[in-house]
Formats: C-alpha cells, structure tokens, sequence
C-alpha cells in the first residue's frame, strides 16, 4: 500500500466548523467526499449553475493536484454535475475550494447544508516540455480522430 499523501488544511469560517472534512466513503474509495459548506438550503434550478463553498483550503505539496468530480449517485438520480470537470485545483492555490455545480436534471435541486456534492482525487502530476519541430513520426491512426474509427 502506498504512503498517503500528506495534504494540510485550514477552515475558513468557524461558524461553518460542523460541516464534515473530506473523507473516504470506504477503504477502497478513490475519491475524499466534500461537503456543501452552506448555513441554509440552496436550490439549484434546471440548468441552474451554482458555485458551492466547502469551507477548506489547502496546501497540496509540489508535483500534486486535487481533482474535482461529481459524485454518480447525484449525476445518476438527479442530473446534477461539476461544470469543467474534472476540476483541477492547483498545488499554488491557495483559496477556498468551490465547487461548480450544475442541473442538468428535469426538476429543481435543494443542495442541503453537510450534503456531499462532489469527490476529491488526488493525482500526480508530470510536468512536460513541448518541444517545436517540422515533422512528427507517422502512426498507423494519423490524423484520424472525432469518431473515425465508428461512433
């Protein structure tokens, strides 16, 4: 099993210090659950966006990133999802962490305060240089993309 990543975080606003941390749901669990850190309930109309504080911020060490994803009992029993999906929150970054959630579903959606609205992964990150050149190597798939081999 490998080390765990260690990730340092501070809540932001004490009055908000109920709402869970992020957690795993299980031991094999990819994704940390994170919470709508919100005092009233919000609804989230169809095709409504809303940007969902969680209260926490974080210092994610160098060569890291936490990805955000929506949670598929949310997507699958009422349409709701993370717009620019997966989210990428930035080692550098030091703000709150929000979530951009929204209703792709057919009826209006109550996000209740403590409710889990979306994952946290955590990845490794490789950095890459781009280097300029006339000609690339040729592959069996070419150019060929956007569905050219079938739907």
């Amino acid at each position: 099993m490998n080390k765990p990543v260690e990730i340092k975080f501070k809540r932001l606003r004490k009055e908000l210090n109920q709402i869970p941390l992020p957690s795993y749901a299980t031991k094999g669990s990819a994704g940390l659950d994170v919470y709508a850190a919100l005092e009233k309930p919000i609804t989230l109309s169809r095709g409504g966006i809303e940007m969902i504080p969680t209260n926490i911020s974080v210092e994610i060490p160098e060569g890291y990133e936490i990805q955000v994803r929506p949670r598929s009992g949310l997507a699958a029993k009422h349409g709701i999802g993370i717009l620019n999906s997966p989210g990428t929150i930035d080692s550098d970054y030091r703000g709150e962490i929000k979530i951009i959630i929204i209703n792709f579903g057919k009826e209006d959606f109550i996000i209740q305060p403590a409710e889990r609205i979306a994952q946290l992964v955590v990845s490794k990150v490789y950095s890459a240089k781009f280097i300029e050149t006339e000609e690339l190597n040729n592959t069996k798939r070419g150019e060929g993309g956007f569905g050219h081999t079938g739907r």
